[in-house]
């Protein structure tokens, strides 16, 4: 089997094993949200197909995809063409933005899209959720920053979430009036952003119920930050 064949179906088995995460920690419902991944040393993503049940999700219904999100079946790998076949079925309607994403950040390797409860409320006030916790300061760096207000179908979305998340330490943005889009160096790390992005919104809007949450210093938050990614956190 060739390098990259063999990388493709490792790929593949990753991203549809990670979808169940999503569904573990309730932050989908019927066939919404995504998870796909970069393929390494090449131009190609994988991501789940459109409208599939997420109980009915297998390595093979994966879809490859280019990174403008074409669908693709074979590549050349300077040696030969090695063809992995596709199964047909469109690729996630959030194609487009996760392709935006990989084409303008070479550092990610993962990219996931849910509509979770409490951090697509967040998104629908158009509200950062603020660093008020230190698991805030460990996992984002800050506050978890809102992305503007865009529709799918170009890359209206990509774009957004790009250059809100360049200016940010945070893996995670809320897209107004839209949800959580999640990035990693790696799916499985894109997946934990997600799960702790929805943490943290939960917690802090329960705060917000029994008063004003207490703000953690500019100082304390790089302090948290530095030592969870370059010490604990590693």
């Amino acid at each position: 089997m060739s390098a990259l064949l063999d990388t493709i179906a490792r790929i593949r088995a990753e991203v549809c094993a990670l979808h169940s995460e999503l569904t573990r920690y309730e932050l989908v419902v019927w066939t919404a949200g995504n998870v796909s991944a970069r393929v390494p040393g090449h131009e190609l993503m994988v991501i789940k197909p459109s409208g599939v049940s997420y109980d009915e999700l297998t390595p093979e219904l994966m879809v490859v995809t280019d990174l403008h999100g074409t669908p693709v079946k074979a590549a050349c790998t300077g040696q030969e063409i090695v063809e992995w076949g596709n199964p047909g079925l469109p690729p996630s309607s959030d194609t487009a933005a996760h392709a935006y994403v990989y084409r303008n950040m070479p550092d990610v390797g993962g990219v996931v899209h849910t509509h979770s409860t409490y951090a697509t409320a967040w998104a629908a006030r158009g509200e950062p959720i603020p660093c008020v916790l230190t698991m805030m300061g460990d996992e984002f760096g800050g506050t978890i920053p809102v992305g503007p207000f865009a529709l799918i179908g170009d890359d209206s979305i990509g774009r957004g979430i790009v250059d809100t998340l360049r200016a940010s330490n945070s893996p995670a943005v809320l897209m107004q009036n839209h949800g959580p889009f999640t990035i990693g160096k790696d799916a499985r790390s894109a997946v934990k952003a997600a799960v702790m992005c929805e943490e943290v919104a939960k917690t802090v809007h329960i705060s917000r119920q029994l008063g004003e949450p207490l703000p953690i210093d500019a100082a304390q938050i790089e302090s948290l930050y530095d030592r969870y990614q370059n010490v604990y956190g590693r």
